[in-house]
């Protein structure tokens, strides 16, 4: 999992939000929290992860319009792109959208929610995780729009169930300094969950997580994410990772759906779009951060992938 963690350190995690949520029925929310709506408490976040932690109870669960899906106590059910979704008691009620439940109490606290109208129970903890889009993009594109993880078949069952819990506990007593533990906690959690989802991939798939979970290709993956800037090759990326460098060269290429240098070309472009935004660093320095020899070449592949000259990027950040 070293590429993956090393993706989420890079993708600037903002912090966790954690609630308890106590639904009674009939309730039905449907649509989506903004990263605007969560600025409070995620920070200037550009994509927002929201995760459930159903403690008890049973729900329903559609995301896109798709068929509904049941969930009971002990699941975790996550939204890695953040799409429209519906979760109820019944989803045929009109839905309430998320945002006027959880922020009614106004948008500087969340603490225990309560909602619906007397009938059968639903308790949840609620999550949501805030980070930088672009550089998270490996992650969210490889996921399906909805993964709904049983706790109880985690190796981790004990420790993901009690660190909800904490979690919960502890962002609605407010401690001073617990944003920083709610944050990491978020972090383990979602790499968790992540981890379980491709421990329980079908062995012929294909995609970045299949990648990740091949060990001569995952080794190759840790490198690169490691040191970014390093003058990589097929070659030696395939000798520290125990391969020939066409057996590498192929199964990546097979698994991740292109070349391991294409790949790490888009990787480094990637970051170099993100440090434009947060970097007051001259573009050499950037170029060089990222495994450049020259500013001209970076400049040229920069504007090539995104249409704009590094200078003009770092510009419409700054004005937006």
């Amino acid at each position: 999992m070293d590429a993956l963690a090393n993706v989420l350190k890079a993708a600037r995690l903002s912090g966790g939000v954690f609630f308890r949520a106590e639904f009674s029925a009939p309730w039905c929310l449907g649509g989506c929290l903004t990263p605007e709506m969560c600025a409070p408490f995620v920070g200037a976040a550009q994509h927002l992860v929201p995760y459930h932690y159903l403690v008890d109870g049973e729900i329903l669960v559609s995301v896109n319009g798709q068929p509904a899906q049941p969930l009971r106590g002990g699941d975790i059910v996550l939204f890695p792109r953040n799409d429209f979704h519906v979760m109820g008691s019944e989803l045929g009620l009109p839905p309430i959208n998320p945002a006027d439940v959880v922020l009614a109490e106004g948008r500087d606290k969340i603490g225990t929610i309560r909602h619906g109208g007397g009938g059968a129970p639903a308790t949840f903890v609620c999550g949501y995780l805030g980070c930088n889009h672009l550089l998270a993009n490996p992650i969210m594109s490889a996921l399906p729009p909805m993964m709904r993880l049983r706790v109880e078949d985690s190796p981790a069952a004990d420790w993901m169930r009690s660190t909800f819990e904490y979690a919960a506990h502890e962002a609605t007593a407010g401690r001073q300094g617990s944003a920083a533990v709610l944050a990491k906690l978020s972090e383990l959690l979602f790499v968790e969950a992540v981890g379980e989802h491709v421990r329980n991939m079908p062995e012929e798939g294909t995609g970045w997580l299949a990648g990740l979970r091949d060990p001569g290709v995952g080794r190759a993956l840790a490198l690169m994410h490691g040191d970014v800037s390093h003058t990589w090759s097929v070659e030696e990326l395939g000798r520290r990772a125990g391969m020939s460098r066409s057996g590498l060269a192929e199964r990546f290429t097979r698994l991740i759906g292109v070349s391991p240098m294409h790949y790490l070309a888009d990787w480094r472009l990637q970051m170099a779009g993100q440090m434009l935004r947060e970097s007051p660093d001259p573009l050499v320095r950037i170029a060089e951060r990222i495994g450049y020899e020259s500013e001209a070449a970076f400049s040229r592949a920069f504007k090539k992938k995104f249409g704009q000259a590094p200078a003009t990027w770092r510009r419409a950040g700054t004005d937006s």
